[in-house]
């Protein structure tokens, strides 16, 4: 009886260690990173109400993402920003910022996706995890508008509160919280500067013309 459980056990093990075998197999032969580490950066504007003093340095923002067989998981921290500050967290399909910082033409970030709120407590931190579709095939679409299936590989957040931007000259409100009663755009990602991509778009791949698209 002993033996046979011994076998038993041994067979079973050997079975899931070919099955995590197959499934690592399968992982490198897709040939996708599985791990990107990218920052998010000021609104120029708006740079001062989110910092504790006009002297500090700008706060900090890194975002962790990892690959997983069903969805993803990212990690939002936030650094050195003034205390007990909210935030609305998307995914959004357009950078109002170039490569370079310079602000872009188009200031518009196209289509928005409500992930996550951010608190920054008061020691000036705060943090947020995620966990969705995000790297390669993050996208919206609507039929009833002819929306056709559109990524969005760039994050943004927004300030919560209208009047925490007040003081840099914001008034009025935006529709980036969950009541549509938000304040500006605080920080945001950059595209790349090779393929004008947002940073969730970790296979990119050129077109006709040089104009580089996100292989899902």
């Amino acid at each position: 009886m002993h033996a046979i459980s011994l076998r038993a056990r041994v067979f079973a093990g050997v079975a899931a260690l070919a099955l995590l075998s197959s499934v690592g197999i399968s992982a490198a032969a897709n040939g996708k990173p599985s791990y990107t580490k990218f920052s998010m950066f000021p609104q120029a504007s708006f740079l001062n109400c989110v910092k504790p003093h006009p002297s500090s340095p700008a706060p900090t923002v890194t975002v962790k993402v990892k690959r997983d067989d069903l969805n993803d998981r990212a990690t939002v921290e936030l650094k050195g920003f003034k205390p007990n500050l909210d935030f609305d967290l998307f995914t959004i399909q357009h950078s109002p910022q170039t490569a370079t910082g310079a602000a872009d033409p188009n200031s518009g970030v196209g289509l928005a996706w409500y992930q996550s709120d951010l608190h920054v407590g008061s020691k000036g931190s705060g943090h947020a995890k995620i966990r969705t579709i995000l790297l390669d095939q993050i996208f919206g679409l609507d039929k009833d508008v002819a929306l056709a299936p559109t990524n969005t590989f760039h994050l943004g957040f927004w300030f919560n509160n209208p009047a925490d931007a007040k003081s840099c000259g914001f008034t009025g409100m935006t529709p980036f919280n969950g009541e549509h009663t938000a304040g500006p755009l605080a920080f945001v990602t950059r595209p790349s500067a090779r393929t004008g991509l947002g940073p969730l778009c970790l296979d990119p791949t050129s077109g006709s013309e040089g104009i580089f698209t996100c292989n899902p």
